[in-house]
């Protein structure tokens, strides 16, 4: 290409540089304007891999295939029908067998982080499977207690996300496609199970949910269920995104709406019918109203319910789970199964409680960041400009890391209004070629966990699912879908 750089030099041109730092003295020197662009070669500049996304990017398969799936999210309707009060109701594998459920792909114990063991300690304490800490430890490292995924039994579970057979479980129902989802009851803050602590307090509560909370919860869905066939969750997700949450690390305003329809009903039914009483009722409503972050499991199990919608299409290449277990960071794909797809977690980063620092954090963990997998969270950061007060960074920040999911999404979910974006919907169908084809990886909101069980959350920020997890589920991609 001939270019006649005097002339233009001569007209003070804006000249664009993707990182060539020498090149930019000539041009200002000159009068010229530099602006430096980021930039990256497609496929990580890895040869092999750019050729497995060219040929992947125009498939008309996966085209088709992912519209279907962003179509099945946008029309998915999550209702809130049950709680069962016992998981081993739910399944049958927790009566045969000492199971624990856990947040994130796979992890065996030896390489679990701090919280997660200290929550698996607390589970089967909790359980009455052991008497003592020290007991159960063995128990666990000596290989009697099962562990597996929570997003393998229809179920999420924030932070460790630890699920056992005596927890009640929050049963969802997507009405549009008919599949079943579930997750555990949120603890509130300070000293949590989540969080790998297991004194009596934590027991306490615990059963404490069994007892009062969960049967005034199966109380008052049941009462809405046998009028309009439940609680309508993606409704109150959609209008918190109106009042300032993004739905995943600030449930401030969707707490409050939860709070206003639990009521409702709580007021109206025959509580001694029941088998509740008024106490109970007055107890339940107002541990949900001191517990901000309560409508938190409730946002989880909506968006798996909406993402299981879109899951198993052959061909399509939209995420439909991330999940962190504190050492690894795992997606699973719409149209490659079950398989997980895992990097080493990312640190989060972002304002940390006073006494507390970087070094204290636990690498990214829990089940939650099935938010952004459905367009919440980091996809929908612009609807919740109080977040950065927490998190850090500016309000600009926010609305930028939406307008970057635009760039590694199929479409818009005209159901999720963003309102700093003038009411457009919110990212929907994070698409792994895309990914890998800008560089840009999905930003999640997020609770940090400290590394050492039962010390809890000690501050909120932003984290990056790692690069490695979409360069693995390309290569997967290129092998099962090509070759077909």
């Amino acid at each position: 290409m001939n270019l006649n750089v005097n002339s233009l030099l001569t007209q003070s041109p804006t000249v664009l540089n993707i990182g060539i730092e020498g090149f930019n003295d000539s041009i200002t020197s000159h009068g010229g304007r530099v602006e430096n662009i980021k930039w990256q070669p497609p496929g990580n500049a890895d040869p092999e891999l750019a050729w497995n996304l060219a040929r992947l990017m125009d498939d008309p398969r996966i085209s088709a295939a992912n519209i279907e799936a962003t179509k099945r999210i946008i029309n998915a309707r999550p209702m809130w029908e049950d709680i069962a009060i016992r998981s081993d109701g739910v399944w049958p594998e927790m009566k045969e067998s000492r199971l624990l459920l856990h947040a994130g792909p796979p992890v065996p114990w030896q390489e679990m982080c701090g919280p997660m063991q200290g929550a698996m300690i607390g589970a089967v304490l909790y359980e009455g499977w052991a008497q003592s800490a020290q007991q159960a430890q063995k128990m666990l490292q000596g290989g009697e207690i099962d562990f597996a995924q929570c997003h393998d039994f229809k179920a999420v579970g924030p932070m460790t996300g630890i699920i056992s057979a005596s927890m009640p479980l929050i049963q969802v129902r997507d009405v549009t496609h008919g599949n079943l989802a579930y997750t555990n009851i949120n603890e509130g803050i300070g000293r949590c199970l989540r969080f790998g602590a297991n004194d009596s307090e934590v027991i306490k509560r615990l059963k404490w949910f069994e007892d009062v909370l969960a049967p005034v919860l199966k109380a008052a869905v049941l009462h809405e269920r046998d009028k309009t066939g439940g609680i309508d969750l993606k409704a109150i997700q959609s209008q918190a995104l109106l009042m300032g949450d993004e739905v995943h690390s600030r449930n401030a305003a969707s707490t409050s709406l939860f709070f206003m329809t639990l009521a409702v009903p709580l007021a109206a039914l025959d509580a001694k019918r029941h088998g509740i009483t008024q106490e109970n009722i007055h107890q339940t409503l107002d541990f949900v109203s001191k517990t901000s972050q309560f409508f938190l499991n409730y946002s989880m199990v909506s968006c798996k319910a909406i993402m299981d919608a879109a899951h198993g299409i052959p061909f399509s290449s939209v995420v439909t789970a991330t999940a962190r277990n504190g050492t690894e960071t795992g997606l699973r794909v719409s149209g490659l199964g079950k398989q997980w797809f895992t990097s080493k977690s990312d640190l989060p980063k972002g304002l940390f409680f006073p006494g507390f620092k970087q070094n204290d954090a636990c690498p990214d963990i829990g089940d939650s960041a099935i938010a952004e997998t459905a367009g919440f969270g980091g996809c929908s950061f612009a609807a919740s400009p109080a977040l950065t007060l927490l998190a850090g960074g500016t309000v600009d920040d926010a609305v930028h890391y939406s307008k970057e999911m635009y760039e590694i999404t199929v479409t818009k979910n005209p159901a999720l209004s963003l309102p700093a974006l003038d009411f457009a919907g919110a990212p929907c169908g994070i698409d792994v070629r895309k990914v890998i084809d800008t560089g840009i990886r999905p930003v999640l909101t997020t609770g940090i966990a400290h590394k050492q069980a039962g010390v809890g959350q000690i501050g909120a920020g932003i984290v990056r699912v790692p690069m490695g997890c979409y360069v693995k589920a390309l290569e997967a991609m290129a092998t099962d879908f090509l070759s077909t």
